[in-house]
Parts: C-alpha cells; structure tokens; sequence
C-alpha cells in the first residue's frame, strides 16, 4: 500500500438516507465500517485484555497521543516496534493528535502560531508540540490513523474566538499533511485532518473547504459532543458531513451511545469513539436493549437473569445481574472486567445489526426501532 493510495471503498449506501458501509484498508487489516473504536488512551482499554478485543471482533482501536508522550515516552515506544510491538494487538491502532487533552487543560496551556505550550498534569513539567513533532510522535508510535493538531473550542466560544482558532487549525493541517507526506516510505500510517469551526456554518464550511484542497486520506468531523445541547449536535452533524466528500472516510470524534452512534450513521460518517461504554460500565452503567440499567440497584440483588436475555457475548452467557451487582457491590476488580466486556460486546453486536440494516435499506426503520425500544424502558 503506498502512502496516498485511496484506502475507502464504498459497498452500499442506505436507499432511504446517506447511512453507508465500506472498509478502511488501513496497514494492519481492513476496517469495515461503520465501525466504533473503543478507546485505549494508555495503549490499553482499561479493563479489557488485546486478546479479549480481538474475541470479540474489533480490529481497531484508539490510543493517545499526549498521554503516550508524557508517559511511557516517544523513546520507549520506538523501542518496542511501536504501539503494537509494545502493547502486542495486532489490530489498528488510530491515535488522537493530543488537541482535545490540551483544550481540556486549557489552564496549563498556551497556543501560538507556532504550536502549544502546556504543562504535565503528570508532573507539572513544560512541553512543546508543533504539527511536525506531533506527526513525528505519531509516526514513531507507527499509528496506522493518525490525527492532526489542531484547537478545538467550546461550545460558547464567539465567532472571532472561533475564527481565530480555525485559522490556527488550518495552518496546522497543512504543516501536518507537508510533514506526514515527508515521513518515509517505510510509514503506512495515514493523516486525518480535522474539520473544525465550532458551531459556525460559515467556518464550518470554510473548515471543510480547506480539508478537502489538503486531498488527505481521510477526514474528521472535531468540535462535536463538548457540551453543546443534542439538538445543535445534530443539526452540524449532518450540515457538515453533507460537505464531505464521499470517497473519503469519515470519522466523528467523541461519539459512542447508541442515540449519538446512530445519528452518525445516519448522516454517513464511518468511524467513532468514545470513552464512555467503558466508563460507564466500570461505574455499573450497562447497556441492554431496553436501555441502561444500573448493576448497584438493590432490584438486581436476587435476579439470576443474564444483563441482557438478547445478547450473545459470554459475560451475558456465563454470569448473572445478581452476580455481577454482588461484584461491583464490593469493588471486586472482576466487576469492570465484565462489565466492560459486556458494554463493548453489545456495542459491536450493535454495528453488526446496523451494517445488515444498511444493506438491506432499511437502517432508518432499524434505527427508530431501536431507539424506540432503548428509551422507551427506563428504570
């Protein structure tokens, strides 16, 4: 595969709306999309083995940038063959750029044209990341999807403030894109830019203009799902991935309950994360086709049923809503280990079903179906 092979193929697109399914040749394996990445910030899923991912299907995950940079450190990742020398999955690795951890620690930082100054949440230490060294981090992680560095803004922020950033995060892009075309052959990784714009259509707009001229490998949607109300979501969900183009991937950051997932899908975007099936499921929140039921829940004290009757994954084959409240009940490590099985297992379920939906033209019914059902049980 050369670096700027085209890596999307397109195999259906939903007869009723743009929901669509393809693969993502990516260096350590194809991707078929839609697909949600669960998120292993340190290189690792918290609670979850590589080899318990790869049970259960995935063949992607995600890692980030400033964490890994910080701690184990560039050095000792290139030692170790990389993020998949170091960590052995054998899967995809995608990394964050870092740009979302920074605008998090937006009291340690400070953004110039050049790049980001911050401080350590680790140690308080004082670091600098460009859009080239940042490339370079990535590239020596051997990321197969690497993200650029870019500033994401709140929702709030005004149109200058806003401006200001985009103009910052466009420069960015086109450093990023020069110094991951400059990184050598023997670097399969590909370089997502990012649309940004916050929740302006006209910088929106102008955002994905720019992107497109870069004529990158794939794109990311960033500056979603940070506060703004579900509707306003939504609304620039689908006002952006209207403006991209279809023969490139499309990846919304940040995105990962099944409302959220499925009004992705249904605007055409490919690939997602988010932290908070695994979150959730490490405090007692678990997913089951009537909704999310709290394992801690005294009601749960006495029922031997599995999590959820429909799901197939073994935690839901092998242990019961008693057992797994008996574990959290006392903060038994066992009990994440499960739980988290359990929401991720029911999360690729879920975009199995939502792939065949898409297919068989029918992912609008299966989604009010679905969303139906999911919140018409609550506890």
């Amino acid at each position: 595969m050369n670096k700027t092979d085209s890596i999307y193929s397109l195999q259906h697109q939903d007869a009723a709306c743009r929901a669509r399914t393809g693969v993502i040749q990516l260096p350590h394996g194809p991707v078929r999309t839609p697909a949600f990445m669960p998120v292993g910030t340190n290189a690792t899923v918290k609670a979850m083995t590589k080899d318990g991912l790869e049970e259960i299907g995935f063949d992607i995950i995600l890692a980030n940038t400033y964490h890994l940079y910080l701690r184990p450190g560039v050095d000792v990742l290139k030692a170790a063959g990389g993020l998949h020398g170091f960590s052995g999955w054998k899967g995809n690795f995608l990394t964050d750029s870092g740009g979302y951890q920074v605008f998090s620690l937006s009291q340690f930082r400070k953004i110039t044209n050049d790049g980001v100054k911050f401080r350590s949440h680790i140690d308080g230490s004082s670091h600098f990341l460009t859009p080239e060294s940042v490339v370079a981090l990535q590239t020596a992680f051997n990321s197969d999807i690497q993200m650029q560095l870019d500033v994401c803004t709140g929702f709030g922020t005004t149109w200058k403030k806003a401006k200001e950033a985009l103009v910052i995060t466009t420069d960015w892009a086109k450093r990023a894109m020069n110094a991951w075309k400059n990184a050598g052959d023997e670097y399969q990784g590909k370089l997502f830019p990012i649309v940004q714009g916050n929740f302006f259509e006209d910088l929106r707009k102008e955002s994905v203009e720019s992107v497109i001229d870069l004529d990158p490998p794939g794109i990311a949607i960033g500056g979603l799902s940070v506060g703004e109300p579900a509707n306003v979501y939504s609304d620039f969900l689908a006002s952006t991935s209207a403006l991209l183009p279809p023969e490139k991937p499309r990846y919304v950051m940040g995105i990962g309950t099944p409302d959220y997932i499925l009004e992705a899908v249904y605007n055409g975007i490919d690939i997602f994360d988010c932290v908070l099936p695994t979150r959730n499921a490490r405090n007692g929140s678990l997913f089951t086709r009537d909704g999310q039921i709290s394992i801690k829940k005294e009601r749960y004290a006495s029922d031997f049923g599995p999590i959820d009757p429909e799901c197939g994954c073994k935690v839901c084959r092998e242990y019961s809503r008693s057992y797994l409240r008996h574990l959290y009940k006392n903060d038994e490590i066992l009990s994440s280990m499960l739980a988290t099985w359990h929401n991720l297992a029911f999360l690729h379920g879920m975009m199995g079903e939502i792939r065949t939906a898409i297919e068989e033209d029918r992912f609008p019914a299966y989604r009010k179906s679905f969303l139906g059902r999911f919140f018409g049980n609550k506890e």
